[in-house]
């Protein structure tokens, strides 16, 4: 309550100021001057004590203002670096994007991952929204960045912690599977040694051929329940741990056809229209079939539950002299601001029945791959979620000097 009455205050103050500025003395405007710069003064001293990096821009990308954080997160130079643009230190923000978000009004957020390289590697989360808010046209932009490089790390000993505890409570039910082809093997192990009984018993008679063919029938029910219990195994263990990407070139416009193949039932069944936008040309890229299949099966399932009958699922593909994307948006209800920071953690699910499991091991696949998501959502109007993969393989990025030197 008191810093609400201070900021009152402090609008006021400046709102007067601004309304007598041509009247002032010189003695006077030397007065409103100090008090501007104690105002300052004492917001630039609040925003250096958070955690958080705090970067504000123009309406043309370039920095006005930014913290003590900020600087130490992406090596701004204090000094020097403000009127620069801001993709100047972060050279892969879509700043051509942020802007036309910008200048279309609304309640609009942006959030991505990177990873940066300098001044240290590391993970860093941005958020972006507008400074004028929901009204249309541009007045800038303000980006928070955190570093999640430790979050990260929880989060992967979290899930690996979970998958544990998943295998010890489906220990019963795979125990029922396995059973079944166990006893099978078991018994037709039996009738096998009875038969190999008959032949060191009996030898040069026409009942060994017989014999010998009934061998060959059980051995071949055998293979076959090895097989599945095989087979069973293994889909087990790859739900439960993750597995090495078995990358191969193909072309991401192939796999998200096929997925939409699959899915096309259930999305008729439930009235929604789907849109394709995929670029014509796209560069083959390295990735897993399987793996980025199960991250767009979960994407467009995400679609379909948040939206009502008759909603647009829309996917794209584009890309950029670095990587290739895809793009899965609806046309739900929206994220409020206050789950969006929430969306990727671990068991955090807004569904009667979900497991608040698929968001995270879709985040993980596309960091297996190299690649990053980006979360763009507007309230009442829908959901995007954007996956870049690289072309080739990431390199440090180095920060250009801002003179020519030799």
């Amino acid at each position: 309550m008191a810093l609400n009455r201070r900021n009152r205050v402090k609008s006021g103050f400046l709102d007067k100021a601004l309304g007598r500025l041509g009247r002032y003395d010189p003695s006077g405007l030397q007065s409103v001057v100090q008090r501007l710069a104690q105002e300052r003064e004492f917001l630039e001293s609040l925003f250096n004590t958070i955690d958080s990096g705090i970067i504000v821009t123009n309406e043309q990308g370039c920095m006005v203002y930014f913290n003590l954080m900020a600087s130490r997160m992406l090596g701004i130079p204090p000094e020097t670096a403000e009127e620069e643009p801001v993709t100047r230190y972060l050279p892969d923000l879509d700043w051509a994007h942020i802007s036309s978000l910008d200048q279309a009004g609304g309640h609009g957020m942006f959030r991505t991952e990177f990873e940066v390289e300098y001044p240290r590697p590391r993970l860093i989360r941005l958020h972006v929204r507008p400074l004028d808010g929901a009204a249309p046209g541009s007045s800038g932009v303000v980006l928070v960045l955190n570093d999640a490089t430790e979050a990260r790390r929880a989060t992967s000993e979290a899930v690996e912690a979970e998958r544990v505890h998943a295998l010890t409570l489906l220990a019963g039910s795979l125990a029922h599977e396995i059973g079944n082809p166990l006893n099978a093997l078991h018994i037709h192990l039996q009738l096998m040694a009875r038969e190999v009984r008959k032949l060191q018993r009996i030898e040069g008679v026409p009942e060994l051929k017989e014999a010998v063919d009934r061998l060959d029938g059980f051995l071949g029910v055998a293979t076959g329940e090895i097989d599945r219990l095989d087979y069973i195994i293994t889909e087990f263990l790859q739900a439960l741990r993750p597995s090495v990407p078995k990358l191969q070139a193909g072309s991401l416009n192939d796999t998200g056809v096929e997925t939409l193949a699959l899915l096309r039932p259930e999305l008729e069944d439930r009235g929604l229209t789907v849109v394709t936008e995929l670029a014509s040309g796209l560069p083959p890229v390295l990735f897993d079939p399987a793996q980025l299949k199960q991250v767009l099966v979960n994407l467009i399932k995400n679609a379909m539950q948040a939206m009502p009958p008759q909603g647009t699922l829309t996917v794209r593909s584009g890309a950029t002299p670095e990587a290739v994307w895809m793009a899965v948006s609806d046309t739900g209800p929206g994220i409020p601001p206050e789950q969006l920071n929430r969306i990727f953690e671990p068991f955090y699910t807004t569904k009667n029945k979900g497991t608040g499991l698929g968001l995270l091991i879709v985040q993980r696949i596309i960091r297996d791959h190299g690649g990053r998501i980006e979360l763009e959502s507007t309230v009442g109007k829908g959901t995007t979620f954007k996956l870049w993969l690289p072309l080739r393989d990431r390199r440090p990025r180095m920060i250009a000097s801002s003179t020519s030197s030799t």
